[in-house]
């Protein structure tokens, strides 16, 4: 089973969509810092996860990702941040 999802910045009103097989991991990494070069290690605060959906395997994540990723699915995700 794998998980795409997004994570919301509200001190930066930013947002950001991937793919995992580990959410939890994955958000708790992206709050920590990990990825010290990527686009959420940019950002302080913390990333808070606003949408997650369960998909079969890693080739069905990415496809999902791209369309979440596209400006419907941008919009359909601006949708799910807290107001």
């Amino acid at each position: 089973m794998y998980y795409v999802y997004a994570i919301y910045n509200p001190k930066h009103n930013k947002f950001y969509i991937g793919q995992t097989k580990d959410l939890d991991l994955r958000v708790m990494l992206h709050n920590d810092k990990i990825f010290t070069k990527s686009y959420t290690a940019q950002f302080d605060g913390e990333w808070v996860l606003i949408y997650r959906e369960e998909v079969k395997d890693r080739k069905s994540a990415l496809i999902r990702e791209k369309q979440l990723k596209s400006y419907r699915g941008r919009e359909f995700i601006k949708s799910k941040i807290p107001r």
